[in-house]
């Protein structure tokens, strides 16, 4: 299995992008990360939509995530992953949209707590599936149940999940990746070990390690230089790989102590996010009502297509990069864009010029989820 990339843009692959972007032209996202609903079954520890309070709109409705679907495709956008705020499995669209999504030539994923997934689902979706990830933060049942905060069924219906879509993709050969995600706080030090060591027993592709955001007013009271601690913890867990299974920690962000060098945002037109209540930002720590002057559109409202190519998506994109917005003050921590901002940020005020496909090695899996 070739290396996949977890700690890293993949941005640079799309250079026809970033060149049009450089040109001040109006370009389609490359990926949407987004949801199709706010509700979750679960109520984990370090949940960023619970602390927005948003976790409560209704589903997204069939015909506006068709047409959604559809403008996304007819626009040029590449890759639409439903993992944004919500559980999106609690929408009974999501299989249909998956379908759809991959019928329409994009590139699909979904990252979910895995609990409401059924058998028969899985064989319908995995074929259409770029990447299946479960996030789970906890090997051990007790710890699982108190971090995800939900009981013991819970966490055996989803380890019946995980060994399904294993055993689907073998007998199937299918290319779909199956990985597991850690929300490591600091806190959960003693759930690496246990859980680098679950994965590997489940049979899943990779386990990917990721530091906790928290919003600009720290309310979560992450302590990033507590993350200095676990550094040999990690680098223990990821002695775990194999030839068929990645350990990898997203080390420049858990060890970034919450620091950006950056000063404003570049990434959104690159990825934005959508929100399972049909809000479309630039960011999903803009999804509250307070960060109203960065909210674009809703899908419920306007179709997609005609979103993008209002003044209004232009109008806020050029404002998250002016200098009246400063990214290390206005905005939460390590958010999705924050290593597309990084390069960006290179290419854009340093200078760097991005080498020629040949001599960048082979495209990279994944590359449109950039």
């Amino acid at each position: 299995m070739d290396k996949l990339i977890l700690d890293a843009s993949k941005v640079m692959w799309h250079k026809d992008r970033i060149d049009a972007w450089m040109r001040g032209e109006r370009i389609a996202p490359i990926t949407i990360d987004c949801a199709l609903t706010t509700k979750c079954t679960y109520r984990c520890v370090y949940c960023y939509g619970q602390m927005q309070c948003i976790n409560q709109f209704p589903s997204l409705e069939r015909d506006v995530i068709m047409s959604f679907l559809d403008d996304a495709a007819e626009i040029g956008v590449k890759a639409i992953s439903f993992v944004s705020d919500g559980e999106s499995t609690c929408n009974p669209h999501l299989e249909e949209a998956i379908i759809r999504g991959k019928n329409n030539g994009l590139d699909m994923a979904l990252g979910t707590n895995g609990f409401l997934l059924t058998d028969e689902e899985l064989e319908n979706i995995l074929p259409c599936l770029t990447y299946l990830r479960f996030n789970i933060s906890a090997g051990d049942v007790d710890r699982y149940c108190y971090i995800h905060g939900v009981n013991e069924k819970c966490y055996e219906r989803v380890m019946h999940n995980i060994r399904t879509a294993v055993k689907i993709k073998k007998e199937k050969n299918l290319p779909v990746t199956l990985g597991l995600q850690m929300v490591l706080m600091p806190e959960f030090e003693d759930q690496i070990i246990p859980l680098t060591k679950l994965g590997k027993e489940l049979g899943v592709d990779y386990l990917v390690i990721k530091h906790c955001s928290d919003d600009e007013n720290h309310t979560l009271g992450i302590d990033y230089d507590k993350y200095d601690a676990l550094i040999n913890k990690l680098k223990e867990a990821e002695s775990y790989s194999t030839e068929t299974y990645q350990v990898s920690a997203k080390w420049s962000k858990i060890l970034s102590h919450g620091h950006k060098c950056y000063k404003q945002c570049y990434g959104a037109p690159f990825i934005i996010q959508m929100s399972g209540s049909g809000l479309v930002a630039p960011c999903g720590m803009f999804f509250n009502e307070q960060y109203k002057d960065y909210h674009i559109g809703n899908i419920k409202e306007k179709r997609f297509k005609e979103i993008w190519e209002s003044d209004r998506y232009l109008e806020v994109m050029r404002k998250i990069a002016s200098d009246e917005f400063d990214a290390n003050k206005m905005c939460g921590t390590l958010c999705l864009q924050h290593k597309t901002n990084e390069v960006l940020w290179k290419i854009k005020e340093e200078g760097y010029k991005i080498p020629d496909r040949k001599d960048m090695g082979s495209e990279p899996q994944h590359v449109n989820f950039i």
